[in-house]
């Protein structure tokens, strides 16, 4: 036998633990965004999948598990389009408030996201270990999304001395704009004053790079 036949089965294995998991975090996230985080049960997210307990189990350990993978999903999305905009923006030619905006338009306010990830943060605050986890991939998802953030910055002629810090006033940013955006979503002040506040943090965090023209 040869050792591509021979690797057919594992690989089969392999798709199929895969899309196993990706209907999983599907199901789960139309029962979270529908019963709540704090109300949802293995049971539901088993039966909108079409799984039983066993496949969740054989998976994912918990809910809390299941919810902490949905987050890197997302994040690694986030990441992959926040790097093709960069790109896409090439040797940019506009303002710094123009290139912040095209940015900020790929970060997305989804309201079913945003309730799912409020309550499990309140859970998590609730939960010691829990809390540090949390901490920790939030941590590592700004750091991840700095590089090519700050690289637009340069194109712009600004430096960022601090990253870490730029990158935690961006999310409290977010975080408080979203709120705002949601609970007004026809009102285009609102989302012209959420693209202001990120330009005047921006600025608040970086300096102009010396003799840029």
């Amino acid at each position: 036998m040869s050792p591509t036949a021979s690797n057919n089965p594992v690989r089969r294995v392999t798709r199929r633990r895969a899309q196993t998991r990706d209907r999983l975090l599907g199901a789960a996230y139309e029962v979270f965004a529908e019963e709540g985080f704090g109300r949802a049960t293995v049971e539901q997210v088993c039966e909108r999948a079409g799984f039983t307990r066993g496949a969740f189990y054989s998976n994912f350990g918990s809910l809390d598990e299941l919810f902490l993978a949905m987050w890197e999903s997302r994040s690694a999305r986030l990441l992959a389009d926040v790097r093709t905009a960069v790109e896409e923006m090439g040797e940019w030619h506009g303002t710094l408030r123009a290139a912040i905006e095209r940015l900020v338009k790929v970060v997305p306010v989804d309201e079913a996201w945003f309730r799912i990830t409020a309550e499990f943060t309140a859970h998590a605050l609730r939960t010691a270990p829990l809390r540090k986890v949390v901490a920790a991939r939030e941590a590592a998802i700004v750091a991840a999304l700095m590089p090519p953030f700050v690289a637009v910055l340069d194109r712009n002629g600004r430096t960022v001395p601090d990253p870490d810090a730029l990158g935690q006033a961006l999310v409290a940013v977010h975080d408080g704009t979203a709120t705002q955006v949601l609970l007004e979503p026809r009102s285009r002040a609102v989302k012209q004053r959420r693209v202001d506040l990120f330009h005047h943090i921006v600025l608040a965090y970086s300096t102009e790079i010396e003799g840029w023209p």
